[in-house]
């Protein structure tokens, strides 16, 4: 019922355990797209705004809680390479208690921080009430986010990438549906966008968790597996908090250009937020390789294969250039029809504003692609130091050029802001890697040819 990607050739599982991953991917972007869209549509240009300017306030709570559970589903994975059956049940049940525990934690100190960080982005007063409804409402229901992240990033450790998609595409139906009832029917506004992905993302967490539970045998555990040595949670901390803090430190550097884009007022704001939809959908192949390369890496690195994370990471490689050339291509082409979808009848002016960001963001999307393949590389190898500094370069780069440049070039320095990031954080990123794999070169010669 699992892949083992210690056998095979790296190409075909890579594109095999992709497949399902990238659908559910982009269906799990149509929670915030269509809460977006609806808005847009029915609510007007300040409602989108609001909901728009809040999409870093999120990204640093979920981005966090998703760094941590994939960080904590490395140890699963290389387990499962080594063939550890007891060992992959204390990694899962460690995983599980920690999960819990920070997810609690960090709800409460985000509801506390809500209407400070706001504040601190310059919300503009006209979307402020908006936006702090919507954000409120979405950090009351993080955990529905932090729970089916840990679950499906266990199935995924094991090999199993075509679960979640199911209970992804499940979610993403009743999220359309209740987002038209909400917003439509009860006239609940921007808090009946959020409490439908709540309750969609709740549901794929419920599905899955049950689904796995009912499915599995190795994800039965009894009370003994949580009895868990105090190493496997230093090891999940290890390899997960530094994920977790690049994701957050990652957000910062959002909030930060967020905080830039707010003063040019909520025209701008609305065309960014509709513009960063789009990218985002267009991008979610590479982040699927980038979850791909880390759960090929771990099992690989578990299993001692290290020719094979050569040979893998160089597959990916190439086929995260190509797919990023083909990105690019449709942000150029198609790019500002697609932000219509989120507007009714925008003006030339947002329209024109959306496009810069899509054409600017287009001609870098080689680096921003192999940024998740190399860092995801890097911390499936327990290198998690490099991956986070990455991070700290991105937010440095990022803050700089979105306070710097608008002052001598205007709304294009926005636009500058996030492929300057993106440059930031792969340079060191390849660099690493590379000296990486030239320490184990030794190793590599005492394994057999490739499969």
């Amino acid at each position: 019922m699992t892949n083992d990607m210690t056998q095979g050739k790296p190409f075909k599982l890579f594109i095999w355990f992709s497949i399902p991953l990238l659908i559910g991917n982009i269906f799990q972007q149509l929670y915030s797209m269509v809460d977006t869209i609806i808005v847009g549509k029915f609510l007007g240009e300040e409602a989108l705004a609001a909901v728009g300017s809040t999409g870093s306030m999120f990204f640093l709570v979920n981005g966090f809680l998703l760094g941590l559970t994939s960080g904590f589903s490395v140890m699963v994975a290389q387990r499962f390479g080594a063939k550890d059956e007891k060992g992959v049940r204390k990694a899962i049940a460690s995983n599980i208690t920690l999960t819990v525990i920070v997810t609690f934690v960090v709800t409460m100190v985000m509801l506390i921080l809500k209407t400070p960080l706001l504040k601190l982005m310059n919300t503009p007063e006209n979307v402020f009430q908006y936006a702090s409804t919507y954000i409120g409402i979405i950090y009351a229901g993080i955990f529905t986010q932090a729970f089916y992240n840990m679950s499906a990033g266990i199935l995924r450790a094991l090999g199993d990438s075509k679960t979640p998609l199911y209970f992804l595409i499940i979610a993403s139906i009743v999220n359309i549906v209740l987002d038209l009832v909400f917003i439509i029917n009860f006239n609940m506004g921007v808090a009946g966008a959020a409490y439908a992905t709540n309750i969609a993302q709740g549901l794929a967490a419920v599905l899955c968790i049950v689904y796995s539970y009912k499915k599995f045998q190795i994800l039965r555990l009894k009370k003994e597996d949580f009895k868990v040595p105090a190493s496997y949670y230093r090891t999940h901390f290890h390899i997960g908090l530094p994920m977790a803090l690049q994701f957050s430190i990652t957000a910062m550097g959002v909030m930060t250009l967020q905080s830039a884009i707010n003063i040019f007022g909520s025209s701008v704001m609305a065309a960014y937020t509709a513009a960063s939809k789009v990218i985002q959908l267009v991008m979610q192949p590479l982040v699927t390789y980038g979850v791909s390369t880390a759960t090929f890496v771990g099992q690989n690195l578990g299993a001692g294969l290290y020719h094979r994370i050569r040979e893998g990471v160089r597959t990916i490689t190439c086929i995260s250039i190509a797919t990023s050339i083909l990105s690019s291509s449709v942000l150029f082409l198609f790019g500002k029809y697609l932000v219509g979808f989120f507007l009714e009848n925008p003006s030339s002016e947002v329209i024109s504003y959306s496009t810069q960001v899509l054409n600017y963001a287009g001609i870098f999307f080689i680096p921003l692609g192999l940024i998740f393949v190399y860092r995801n590389a890097l911390q499936a190898m327990g290198q998690s130091f490099i991956p986070m500094m990455a991070g700290v370069f991105e937010l440095v780069a990022r803050a700089v050029v979105a306070y710097t440049l608008p002052a001598f070039i205007g709304f294009t320095g926005i636009c500058l802001a996030d492929p300057s990031a993106w440059i930031a954080a792969f340079t060191p990123l390849i660099i690493v890697y590379f000296i990486k794999m030239r320490k184990v070169e030794r190793e590599m010669a005492k394994e057999p040819a490739i499969n």
